[in-house]
């Protein structure tokens, strides 16, 4: 496995879930309190707080506690592995399916013959 597997579980993971995905949408506008993170989700806070908490984990997002506001913004750059392992299975079933449209035209070629 490659050393960065780990990392893609758990981003993986965190944008599994259609809150975490919703906050990281309003997180890309910018910082935010995580009071107002909350609001939309109708989710009490501390179960809001677990998902701040697995996005944090998989390092998308920081958060910082000023008296007794607590903050996050998105770290956009931490999405960078998933994309480039999207990236290469891209470029895997595209390659494949280069393949397979070259085999079905000699097939077809064949049979004009």
């Amino acid at each position: 496995m490659a050393k960065h597997d780990i990392d893609l579980s758990l981003l993986f993971h965190a944008l599994a879930d259609p809150t975490r995905r919703s906050i990281l949408t309003q997180l890309a506008e910018g910082p935010s309190r995580v009071s107002t993170l909350a609001e939309p989700t109708g989710l009490r806070l501390p179960t809001v707080m677990r998902h701040l908490s697995v996005l944090e984990d998989a390092g998308l997002i920081v958060s910082s506690k000023d008296g007794r506001v607590r903050t996050c913004a998105m770290v956009p750059e931490a999405l960078a592995p998933a994309r480039s392992w999207l990236d290469e299975q891209r470029a895997i079933w595209e390659a494949r399916l280069d393949r397979l449209d070259a085999f079905v035209a000699q097939v077809m070629k064949d049979r004009e013959e």
